[in-house]
């Protein structure tokens, strides 16, 4: 997620160099949209202000994606960029959680796939 504010970032200075405009939204319209976000997660709908019309936020994201793509190699980020899709195909941690949960109506299994988890980015890493 860190890789994806710093394309946005780099994108919005490149187009600010080179004299292109972005659109600028109402606080309350970009509030509804954070809003809907926490609500309802990636399976949710986001208003696309562009079209005026409710879009499933898996659509905006690969919009986004495609947004920023121009910049991502030039900041070495694609790979870990990458890992959107992944989100966007498995669900977010909080949606794996939910299902662990929902399979087994037990916060411990929770907190154990959570360790599980963990472990395993950990060993990846290392």
């Amino acid at each position: 997620m860190v890789a994806l504010a710093q394309a946005i970032c780099a994108k919005l200075i490149r187009l600010r160099e080179r004299n292109l405009g972005f659109r600028k939204y109402m606080p309350a319209l970009i509030a509804e949209n954070k809003w809907r976000a926490m609500r309802y997660g990636i399976d949710g709908k986001l208003i696309d202000f562009g079209i005026q019309s409710e879009v499933p936020m898996r659509e905006l994201a690969v919009e986004l994606l495609e947004f920023v793509d121009d910049v991502v190699d030039e900041l070495g980020s694609r790979q870990a960029l990458e890992y959107v899709h992944t989100i966007l195909a498995e669900g977010t941690s909080a949606d794996q959680q939910l299902q662990v949960y929902r399979q087994t109506n037990d916060l411990r299994a929770v907190v154990r796939w959570l360790v599980d988890e963990t472990r395993a980015g950990h060993e990846e890493v290392a």
